[in-house]
């Protein structure tokens, strides 16, 4: 029996070898993929990963001037941030190819040169790329402003002219306007991601901004600072029309304008209402009345 088994174990030690290198030769043979199909595997995941880049929301498909610096500034920090994970890497994949080989390093130079020069520089040039293309904020309020007012949950536009919409902001295409911002209730943010960056609305308070599009269209846009249970229906749009064609939309709009409905009725938070029914209780308890 003990035979056998040694028999056994040794077919066993003799197969291994030729299926390891069986094993080993399959990748060589069927796996390697040729460079035409690498090229043809990489565009189609580029072409995938910047088809995510656009939509109604996005800050990467820009219409104006101001969300045009965002995105190239966005860009920026991304390609900062892929150069400093490669040298991370590189740096990782040297140190442990090298492992098992003495390798003499100067600690003062190591310190000074990837602790304080590498960072430093690294922070100054984004900070100069982030501040240079930073927003248009008027310094002082203008009179052709347009007010923006924000309420739980919805958007008053106020205009030079006297004409108010509600939830539909309308500005003439190819033209700077400034918007003054403020907000009735809480704090909320406003934002056009296609037209530029958010700036919040704050009660007693009011905020310039100028913005731009490019060319006529409808602009999606939101709050975008969590301002109470209504904040995910805190939509309203930028229709952005020929200057031609400016005074007749924005006049037409302000006829069809009409009070609206709150998003979501006013109500009390449910944990108020159980504290108040527990309040009562220990009130009869005690006979409190």
């Amino acid at each position: 029996m003990n035979g056998m088994a040694r028999q056994r174990d040794a077919g066993a030690d003799t197969d291994i070898p030729g299926f390891v290198e069986f094993c080993h030769d399959l990748p060589t043979h069927r796996g390697r993929m040729s460079c035409p199909a690498k090229s043809f595997a990489g565009a189609i995941a580029a072409t995938l990963l910047l088809g995510a880049c656009s939509g109604e929301l996005s800050t990467l498909d820009p219409a104006g001037p101001a969300a045009s610096r965002i995105a190239t500034l966005w860009w920026v920090m991304l390609g900062g941030a892929f150069v400093i994970l490669l040298g991370v890497m590189g740096t990782a994949i040297y140190a442990l190819r090298s492992a098992a080989k003495e390798r003499n390093f100067s600690t003062r130079k190591v310190l000074i040169g990837w602790g304080l020069a590498f960072p430093i520089a690294t922070l100054l040039a984004l900070m100069a790329v982030s501040f240079l293309p930073g927003e248009l904020l008027p310094r002082s309020p203008e009179e052709n402003a347009i007010r923006a007012q924000a309420h739980q949950w919805f958007w008053t536009f106020d205009y030079p002219g006297g004409e108010r919409t509600i939830d539909v902001l309308h500005v003439p295409a190819g033209e700077e306007f400034a918007i003054a911002i403020t907000s009735e209730d809480v704090i909320h943010s406003f934002w056009i991601p296609r037209l530029g960056g958010k700036i919040d609305a704050v009660p007693g308070k009011v905020n310039h901004i100028r913005l731009k599009a490019d060319r006529p269209g409808r602009y999606l846009a939101t709050c975008a600072e969590y301002c109470g249970i209504g904040h995910a229906h805190m939509r309203f749009e930028a229709l952005a029309h020929r200057p031609e064609d400016y005074a007749a939309a924005l006049t037409a709009a302000t006829d069809r304008a009409a009070a609206r409905a709150p998003v979501l009725e006013q109500r009390d938070a449910p944990a108020a209402l159980v504290i108040e029914e527990w309040g009562d209780y220990l009130l009869d308890w005690l006979g409190i009345t």
